[in-house]
């Protein structure tokens, strides 16, 4: 009997373990933290030996395959001795994949990979498809492939997701768009950032469809590089495609072999710039998938937003609290700001990936009232935008509820608190999700 062992104890590796215990491999969890008591529920249910806090290596390294979760790089020793022993390393996606025959619609990118994802589960749900949802949203990919049947599956993919992938093979695969992120797990190299996210497009054949942002530079960029034989269907909004969506006038036109469907701007239930883009990347998806025109319209004009993403909380004394926790990086901050019309009170700051805040520079002088910093090592924020908002228009803050009664100080009638970190979130919270409900808490409090 092969011998698989999971390192993490998440969602994706306790998914992970039930898999490969129902496919009848002897397994193995081990977590260097402390596992959540209801994953370690999960584990016992199953009857899955596991470990936590600490790695036993007479354990670990005597297995024929690990399974590694997504938020364990690869310099941490006990991934180097597995790779200096030779021990094939996968990502929960992979094996997974490989005991799963379901349509696998495939969504990654930096930004807009979560409201796409989401769009798409939507459109395929209203189109009555057996549909699960899952990768980097929701219950893991492994644990739906081992306890339930779907025959279609749309999946958020990360790229510390994609870079144990081999053989996973999408139907569709999409990248929202790719702007400077995690560059703290690739080396400080964009290039290798990259990479990773075009892992996505490895096996696709000249079935399959590949999505992408023929506006954004850097895809364009590395496409233009390789050799790709999938179906290309580009979104834009600067031209007009023959196969693929873009903006005329006013709406959307997404066009699929023969068939066209029209969509008005007006009419979309997320409005912004960038949601344009998410818009069109699940209607491409969705009529690459067969649905009809009909469903496609009423689906994205009755769609509700995504918790953590640009999500309003309350309005209070006549200002608007915006959750955007999920906002990680530079370009989701800048098209947090730029879809702002009223005076902004920005709470930002968290853990920093080696951003480059210049971009946000004149919409911060253009927008931005005030900074209420979250975080424990705030440096960058206050000398990238100190100057920008003035004396007194800069203070620091250690929780979620200081956050919002200092911005509540700043915020007027008619203005906007925005939560929109820019950063990571593990330097104060658990997670983006854990970040953003203690500020719709601290919000409610108020």
């Amino acid at each position: 009997m092969s011998r698989i062992v999971v390192l993490g104890g998440g969602e994706s590796g306790v998914g992970a373990a039930v898999l490969a215990k129902v496919k009848g491999f002897d397994v193995f969890l081990s977590d260097n933290g402390q596992i959540a008591g209801h994953y370690a529920d999960d584990l016992r249910k199953w009857d899955i030996p596991f470990e936590e806090g600490g790695h036993t290596e007479d354990l670990i390294l005597n297995a024929d395959e690990v399974i590694k979760s997504p938020g364990i790089p690869s310099t941490v020793p006990m991934i180097q001795k597995l790779e200096a022993k030779g021990t094939p390393i996968l990502s929960e996606i992979e094996f997974a994949g490989r005991y799963d025959n379901a349509k696998k619609i495939c969504i990654t990118g930096s930004n807009g990979k979560t409201t796409t994802t989401s769009l798409i589960y939507y459109l395929l749900q209203n189109a009555g498809l057996n549909v699960g949802l899952g990768g980097n949203i929701g219950k893991s990919y492994a644990y739906q492939v081992a306890t339930e049947h779907f025959d279609y599956y749309v999946l958020e993919i990360s790229s510390f997701q994609l870079d144990n992938c081999y053989e996973f093979h999408p139907d569709i695969a999409i990248i929202t768009n790719i702007t400077p992120d995690h560059l703290d797990r690739y080396g400080y190299q964009l290039e290798n950032y990259v990479k990773a996210k075009f892992r996505i497009t490895r096996n696709l054949s000249p079935e399959d469809c590949f999505i992408f942002d023929s506006d954004d530079e850097i895809t364009i960029d590395h496409l233009n590089k390789i050799i790709l034989s999938a179906k290309r269907l580009p979104f834009t909004q600067k031209t007009e495609v023959e196969q693929g969506a873009f903006v005329k006038d006013d709406k959307i036109v997404v066009k699929y072999e023969d068939e066209e469907c029209d969509i008005f701007l007006k009419e979309l239930a997320l409005g912004g710039k960038h949601n344009i883009y998410n818009s069109m990347a699940a209607a491409l998806a969705a009529k690459a998938s067969g649905i009809d025109n009909k469903t496609i319209r009423e689906s994205l004009a009755t769609f509700q937003p995504v918790e953590h993403r640009l999500e309003p909380v309350l309005s209070i004394k006549d200002v608007l609290y915006i959750n955007d926790s999920k906002a990680t990086n530079v370009d989701a901050a800048w098209y947090a700001l730029e879809c702002q019309s009223k005076p902004v009170v920005w709470i930002v700051g968290g853990k920093d990936k080696g951003n480059d805040y210049e971009v946000l520079k004149p919409l911060v002088k253009d927008k931005v009232k005030a900074i209420v910093c979250l975080g424990v090592d705030n440096s960058k924020i206050k000398a990238a935008f100190g100057d920008i908002v003035g004396e007194g228009k800069l203070v620091e803050t250690r929780s979620a509820a200081d956050a919002v009664k200092e911005a509540s100080k700043f915020a007027e009638a008619g203005d906007v608190v925005l939560l929109s970190p820019c950063c990571a979130s593990f330097d104060l919270f658990t997670s983006y999700e854990d970040r953003g409900r203690k500020f719709k808490e601290a919000v409610r409090m108020l």
